[in-house]
């Protein structure tokens, strides 16, 4: 074998596979990360020949290593992986990507034979090499058969492939593999963010490192709830709650289930707790099973005459104004005394809902002079004659949420509640409760509540929006739901690497969208296709007076860098329509270029008195694209171009963080929509709703009605790129 002197590389992409392949071989290969970027990778060999070319130099040290088949047939099997292994890189074709690559190691131990081959060292490295994305799906049970296949091969090699990513990707490796993780592991470096009880290393200005433990965990014994009220549709901050509780049920090898708080008949209904399944199955949290609280409504109401027995719960007929002015005093109410029996007698009316039942409600007798104003003797039970969602008018009263919760917690076996750092006053009170009831102990585990710059994120103040017609729905692009920022164009991808990067204080913080916009648009981008849009007000036309004499098409890609955007038919023409606002500012004799043709000169310009334009120009091939300050984008006059409707959006309210007794009714932002026709290449009429296109020039945007028929316009949703001004000023 000839002694290899070095593999030369730029140093922002380094040949990660062929590195681990050198080092399971144990094959010394010295790096020089000395080329300039885009630089293809060379192999240098101490008698001065070289190689070059990433797959090249792969299956060079495979044939050494003998990790490159047996036989012609296992080669060609190889090459079919490693041919396929770059999409992983592309953007948001890598879920599908994952997606081929488990459906495929369902029935298979390797890829391309039966053994560890350069096939597998390349897709761990394509993997490995995106960080964030692949961790959060491996942490979690969407892809079972690709985490088991990377996780095995940490296990057995989990030396030589934590040290080689360590080193070129600049993070702690991979760490080990999930099935057998506790803590400290990259999992946890990712999840910095989500928050917790943290150990921050290092000075102001480093990257400090997180542990994020759940107290007295045990691996495997961990039970987990997402416990959302069926009030709503689940919005961006109920996100962080589910993938949080997602994140400690898969790092403890646990449980999580998910739990319909619908304790309140007034607010809730089965269509939000059919859209909130949804909204967890497009986040991608995987559960054990849907339980209500509903379900446990006769054991509470067991509990509740059980402490009304004990005299550790009263009925009580104090106006609700006043009690609460009582309970802000510290004044115990003049009920708080009653025997047994008089309460018995009460909370029967109250099961009856008598007349005489409707002006009471049940309290925890606690303490009226605690501090902690939780404590002071909380609502238990109220009479409401509302129909439940689930259980129709079997009721007349219902638990409150502060005497349910920790009653099911406990019953269900929760081992831990997650609960957002607002609720921290209550905390005493959770704990008081299921003392007085005697249930074992959950504990609870406080998170950061995430809140976004102009968002309100009530539930009560959203469904302001949707009865006054403010907005179309719960899923209206302008919502911070999960629907609404998904129909507006965010990938679930994005929404969730954003999640997991956020800080780890358990302090409130202010969130910026550009941030998640900004995210966003790294994984559309490399992948989405380009079309064209011309702005129909006003639109200008450019006669090329030595143009084609017949319209004809060429087949040109969608995406220049990204051939599985596939490809588009452009018709060329003699005359062709530009924006207005572009054709506003050439001058007479300048050369321009016509995007995917070439350059022009504009010889005359004719405008009327109303500031309508005509323009005439020559073609100019030879011209260079180098030379040009105008790059336009234009479409041919033709009777194919696709109506369209660009609709951009901005937020709801004027103001970015509401003070807590500021009304939102006053800054309710009065224009939040925009309307604009314009007119797209034919190719257009085959987008698919949800798809996320391009328009050149113009920015991103995701298509919410395709093509139907020529008179009704296709509706195109902006989607914000990180770098707009969307908020109000």
């Amino acid at each position: 074998m000839m002694e290899i002197k070095a593999v030369s590389f730029a140093p922002e992409n380094p040949p990660l596979a062929e590195l681990l392949a050198a080092k399971l071989a144990g094959i010394s290969l010295p790096t020089d990360a000395s080329l300039p970027p885009d630089s293809p990778y060379s192999l240098q060999f101490s008698n001065g020949l070289k190689l070059h070319g990433k797959n090249v130099l792969l299956r060079y040290i495979g044939r050494i290593a003998k990790l490159y088949g047996d036989n012609p047939f296992e080669a060609g099997k190889i090459d079919e992986w490693l041919e396929y292994a770059p999409v992983l890189s592309q953007g948001s074709a890598f879920e599908s990507a994952c997606k081929h690559l488990d459906d495929y190691l369902g029935s298979s131990t390797f890829f391309a034979n039966q053994s560890l081959s350069i096939a597998d060292i390349a897709i761990w490295s394509g993997l490995a090499g995106t960080g964030k994305r692949w961790e959060s799906l491996r942490n979690s049970k969407k892809y079972p058969n690709l985490s088991r296949w990377f996780n095995s091969l940490l296990a057995e090699y989990g030396d030589a492939l934590n040290e080689v990513t360590a080193t070129f990707i600049g993070k702690k490796g991979p760490g080990k593999p999930t099935a057998t993780k506790t803590k400290g592991t990259q999992a946890d470096q990712q999840l910095k963010s989500v928050n917790g009880d943290v150990s921050e290393k290092g000075k102001a200005g480093s990257k400090p490192t997180f542990e994020v433990d759940l107290p007295e965990a045990e691996v495997g014994k961990v039970r987990l709830r997402f416990a959302p009220e069926p009030s709503g549709y689940l919005h961006i901050g109920h996100s962080k709650a589910a993938l949080l509780n997602q994140y400690f049920a898969q790092r403890y090898q646990g449980q999580l289930i998910v739990r319909f708080d619908d304790t309140n008949p007034d607010k809730e209904s089965n269509e939000f707790v059919d859209n909130l399944l949804k909204d967890i199955e497009t986040l991608g949290i995987k559960y054990e099973t849907v339980t209500y609280t509903s379900d446990y409504f006769p054991q509470l109401m067991e509990m509740a005459e059980n402490l009304i027995r004990q005299g550790k719960a009263y009925v009580d007929d104090t106006p609700r104004e006043e009690m609460k002015k009582e309970r802000m005093d510290g004044i115990e109410s003049k009920c708080r005394n009653n025997s047994v029996e008089e309460n018995l007698k009460l909370w029967n009316e109250m099961i009856d809902g008598s007349k005489r039942g409707k002006e009471c409600c049940v309290r925890g007798k606690l303490d009226m002079q605690d501090p902690n104003k939780s404590l002071r003797d909380p609502v238990y039970y109220r009479c409401n004659p509302t129909p439940h969602h689930r259980i129709g008018s079997k009721y007349n009263l219902y638990p409150t949420y502060d005497f349910a919760c920790p009653f099911v917690d406990s019953i269900e076996g929760i081992t831990h509640a997650l609960r957002s750092s607002e609720y921290h006053d209550r905390n005493a009170q959770y704990y008081r409760v299921q003392e007085d009831m005697g249930l074992r102990k959950v504990h609870i585990y406080e998170f950061s509540r995430l809140n976004m710059v102009y968002t309100l994120l009530s539930k009560r103040k959203l469904l302001w929006f949707v009865q006054n017609e403010k907005v179309s729905g719960w899923d209206d692009p302008r919502f911070p739901t999960v629907q609404g920022i998904v129909r507006r164009g965010l990938k679930v991808e994005a929404l969730i690497q954003f999640i997991l990067e956020q800080g780890a204080s358990k302090n409130l913080n202010l969130m910026e969208w550009d941030k998640l916009w900004t995210i966003n648009k790294k994984i559309i981008d490399p992948v989405c296709p380009r079309h064209t849009a011309v702005i129909e007000e006003r639109r200008v036309l450019l006669t090329l007076t030595n143009g084609p004499e017949k319209p004809f098409v060429r087949i040109i890609p969608r995406h220049k860098k990204y051939e599985g955007a596939g490809e588009k038919a452009t018709t060329y023409t003699r005359r062709i329509w530009l924006d207005y606002a572009d054709a506003e500012s050439i001058k007479v004799d300048e050369e321009v270029t016509l995007m995917d043709w070439g350059n022009a000169i504009v010889k005359g310009i004719e405008k009327d008195t109303d500031g309508n334009l005509k323009l005439t120009g020559v073609l100019h091939p030879e011209g260079s694209v180098k030379t040009t300050k105008l790059k336009l984008t234009w479409l041919p006059e033709s009777d194919e171009l696709a109506k369209l409707s660009l609709m951009e959006f901005d937020h709801l309210i004027t103001k970015k963080k509401l003070e807590d007794d500021e009304d939102f009714v006053d800054v309710v932002n009065p224009c939040t929509e925009k309307e604009t026709a314009a007119l797209g290449d034919s190719n257009m009429r085959n987008l698919k709703r949800g798809d996320v296109l391009q328009l050149e020039r113009k920015g991103y945007f995701r298509c919410d009605v395709p093509y139907l028929r020529p008179s009704k316009p296709i509706v195109l949703f902006a989607i914000p790129d990180g770098r707009q001004q969307t908020g109000s000023k």
